[in-house]
């Protein structure tokens, strides 16, 4: 379970989120597979979810579920450790502390991974809410 990660590998990681395909793809094929399958996993696909967990990184997977409010998965977080991790979830969540912690600790790149995680899920959001964009019958 890898929880460090190169300054450049988190940039790249950041603008795979907010949807950088060539990025994405990198990380999958330059040996952080994990880190370009989380960018589907965090738009509710069951495959990439699953991918996480059967391939040793729970704590990913626990970081989007904490997102999604999961208090047990940001609980789980803190038991084994991943304080940072929780509050990565907790930003990503929108949680202005959370990325305050996180710029104040030095882990500034996670923290606009969190504002990135935040704005793609609050986009979800919007339009899993918006009427207009359900699928015509």
């Amino acid at each position: 379970m890898r929880l460090e990660y190169p300054a450049k590998v988190l940039l790249a990681w950041g603008e795979a989120i907010s949807g950088h395909r060539d990025l994405r793809d990198w990380l999958i094929k330059n040996g952080y597979p994990e880190l370009g399958i989380f960018t589907f996993a965090l738009l509710n696909k069951p495959d990439a979810r699953k991918w996480l967990m059967e391939n040793g990184h729970p704590h990913l997977m626990a970081v989007i579920t904490g997102v999604e409010g999961d208090e047990e998965a940001l609980a789980w977080l803190d038991r084994n450790g991943m304080h940072v991790l929780n509050q990565l979830a907790l930003t990503g969540d929108g949680e202005e502390d959370a990325f305050r912690w996180l710029m104040e600790n030095g882990h500034k790149e996670l923290a606009v991974i969190g504002k990135k995680i935040h704005k793609v899920k609050t986009d979800l959001d919007e339009q899993y809410s918006d009427p207009h964009k359900y699928p015509q019958a």
